[in-house]
Order: structure tokens, then C-alpha cells, then sequence
């Protein structure tokens, strides 16, 4: 199997599974909308579809070049082992807070929506990554909605899950407000 060992086999498993599980979920939702020739699950599979490249694209990494380090990354050397250590409990349990946070992402889109849980999701991954700054965490949070909001309300002009709990959805219609007027002017 090339260079494929265990981890990555493990890895690519648990990515396939949150393709499936996303990609099953994503029929929930599934509605005709008349402004929008796709409906509603057209942007979410286009995630769906470009994390499965992505899956794919990594696990045909990993067969040919193994965990081998990529030359010309700063601080990479040939000797350096970047294996975790699972014998730590704080490493296993960081790697299945990052590997389960999108599935509560995920189930926190109907009640809460997108676009008050999104902010909440980037600086939680960022910190599961190891990010400790809480000032970077929160400049690169902000930027990243910004465009997150800007990319999918203002480009593309494709609809979000709002929520249905008072206040978060509330704050979803703030947001969608301030959206039209924004385009109004233009």
C-alpha cells in the first residue's frame, strides 16, 4: 500500500466518514428556492465535494511520499518526527476535540445558524490548533468571518442557515438586514 501506515489509513477514514455524515445531513435541508437555481444544499455539497478532493488528494500524498517532510518548508528537517504522542491523554484528547468539533458545528446550525455560531467555530479550531494568542485568535477570527459573510452574502448572495432560537436568530436577521441595506445602496 505504498507509503500508507495505519494513522493515515485511520485519518482518511474519519475524513470519508465526515464527508458521508455531512453529505447524508446535507438532505435535511434539501429545498428549492425560487432565487436560486441549485436550492439550498448546492453551496454546502461544493464544500462537501472539495473536502473529498481534498481527503483523496492527501491519502494519494501519503501513498507516495509517506509522512516523509516536504522540502522547503521553514523548520522541516528530514530527521524531525512529527508523529503525536497518543501515550499523552491531553494530545488524544485535543486531536478528538478537533476531530468532533465540526459535528457540533454541524448539529448547532439549526437552532443557532451560521452566522453566530460560525465566529465561535474558527477561534475554537484555531485554539485546538494550538493558538494561544487570544489576539491573534480574535483579529484572524474576525477577518475570517468578514469574509466568510462577505464571500457568501455579498458574491454569491447564498442563503445560510439562520437558526431558530430567539436570540440567534434574531442576530442572523440583524445581519441579513444590514446585508440589504448594504446591497440597497449599491
Amino acid at each position: 500500500m505504498g507509503r500508507l501506515d495505519r494513522s493515515h489509513l485511520i485519518e482518511a477514514v474519519v475524513w470519508l466518514l465526515i464527508v458521508a455524515v455531512f453529505y447524508a445531513y446535507s438532505f435535511e435541508f434539501n429545498q428549492p428556492i425560487e432565487i436560486y437555481i441549485f436550492g439550498a444544499t448546492a453551496w454546502p455539497r461544493v464544500v462537501i465535494a472539495l473536502l473529498l478532493i481534498a481527503t483523496i488528494g492527501n491519502v494519494y500524498y501519503q501513498y507516495k511520499n509517506g509522512s516523509d517532510s516536504q522540502s522547503g518548508i521553514v523548520g522541516a528537517t528530514p530527521d524531525q518526527d512529527d508523529g503525536a504522542d497518543f501515550s499523552d491523554s491531553s494530545t488524544l484528547l485535543r486531536m478528538l476535540a478537533v476531530l468532533f468539533t465540526p459535528f457540533v458545528f454541524a448539529w448547532l446550525l439549526k437552532p443557532v445558524g451560521i452566522y453566530f455560531s460560525a465566529p465561535f467555530f474558527i477561534a475554537a479550531i484555531m485554539w485546538l490548533f494550538g493558538e494561544r494568542r487570544w489576539k491573534a485568535i480574535l483579529i484572524m477570527t474576525l477577518v475570517i468571518y468578514a469574509i466568510f459573510i462577505g464571500l457568501f452574502l455579498v458574491v454569491l448572495n447564498a442563503p445560510l442557515p439562520q437558526g431558530n432560537t430567539s436570540p440567534f436568530y434574531d442576530f442572523s436577521a440583524w445581519i441579513l438586514t444590514m446585508n440589504t441595506k448594504l446591497q440597497a445602496m449599491w
